[in-house]
């Protein structure tokens, strides 16, 4: 049986000790994913309204949800103020609800710090519905039965993405960790 060299067991293993994330990597990473979220509805454009829900809304609502403590309360304001400029609602509307829902989870984390998956899945689902309800209003069209009928669809698929975006953000919160390499 052959023994290592003290000196390569240390060559082997120092190259993981002591080693931090990114720093880069840990304050951009949330930032970024939810404003490239914010831009992908806008290249799925039906006739007059995107197919896909508001990803970037989702995909907030999940890194709240997944890290609690990661997004500071006021990120929704300039997240919402982006998603306003590349989603076409009129300004403010992201802002204003964004920001609202950011408290809403806040407010509900305080009051159930024991939540779970079925929990922050019925939460985001409710928080998206009324986000869809909201933008429409706020978008000034008639809220006629045809125009609620071709934009259901939207709300039923952000509901049945929350579970997979979960799994992105978990993803991509392993990625903002990771420890960093070095060059040797």
């Amino acid at each position: 049986m052959e023994r290592l060299d003290p000196r390569a067991r240390s060559d082997i293993y120092g190259r993981r000790i002591n080693r931090a994330p990114d720093p880069w990597r840990v304050r951009l990473v949330p930032y970024a994913s939810i404003m490239l979220a914010s831009v992908l509805p806008v290249l799925l454009i039906a006739d007059t309204m995107p197919l896909l829900p508001s990803l970037g809304f989702l995909l907030l609502l999940a890194w709240r949800m997944v890290r609690p403590g990661l997004l500071p309360l006021w990120a929704g304001a300039p997240l919402g103020a982006f998603d306003d400029l590349v989603s076409g609602q009129p300004f403010g509307c992201a802002i204003f609800l964004w920001s609202l829902a950011m408290i809403a989870i806040e407010l509900i984390e305080t009051r159930f710090p024991w939540r779970g998956f079925w929990q922050d899945w019925f939460t985001a689902s409710v928080m998206s519905v009324v986000y869809w309800l909201a933008s429409l209003l706020f978008s000034g069209a008639s809220l006629t039965p045809e125009m609620v009928g071709a934009a259901a669809p939207q709300a039923l698929l952000a509901i049945l993405l929350y579970p997979i975006i979960t799994r992105i953000v978990a993803g991509l919160d392993r990625f903002r960790l990771a420890r960093a390499r070095t060059i040797d």
